[in-house]
């Protein structure tokens, strides 16, 4: 149970990236950054589908981790945080066109096996 809890908070962090990219880059946000007024951009942020959906599901993400840190200790759940970078270079990769280079690839399957080890103690 704890590790789905983790695994689902983790996921709805990822996908909450994913939604803050997707809002800070739409043409309405673009429009307000080059037009370079402070309130006309906090305006465009606070009103973006993309940044409310993305702080949404941190939210909720936040309220499941709470759930995993009162049922595991800190030491054996926080690595399994490290689990967002796999997920978020994966969406990066598969929708944005991110670069995957051999080092971030590298990086990346270090801190599987990193999660692996804590995980398995």
């Amino acid at each position: 149970m704890v590790l789905a809890l983790a695994l689902a908070s983790i996921a709805l962090g990822a996908v909450a990236q994913v939604l803050l990219k997707l809002g800070m880059t739409a043409a309405s946000m673009r429009a307000a950054i080059d037009a370079g007024a402070p309130w006309g951009i906090l305006r465009a942020v606070l009103l973006s589908p993309g940044v409310i959906g993305g702080l949404a599901l941190y939210g909720l993400g936040t309220v499941l981790w709470l759930a995993v840190l009162t049922r595991a200790e800190l030491s054996q759940a926080y690595p399994f945080v490290g689990l967002s970078f796999v997920l978020t270079a994966a969406m990066g990769y598969f929708l944005f066109a991110d670069a995957m280079t051999l080092p971030r690839i590298a990086g990346i399957a270090l801190i599987v096996a990193g999660v692996v080890l804590v995980g398995r103690n």
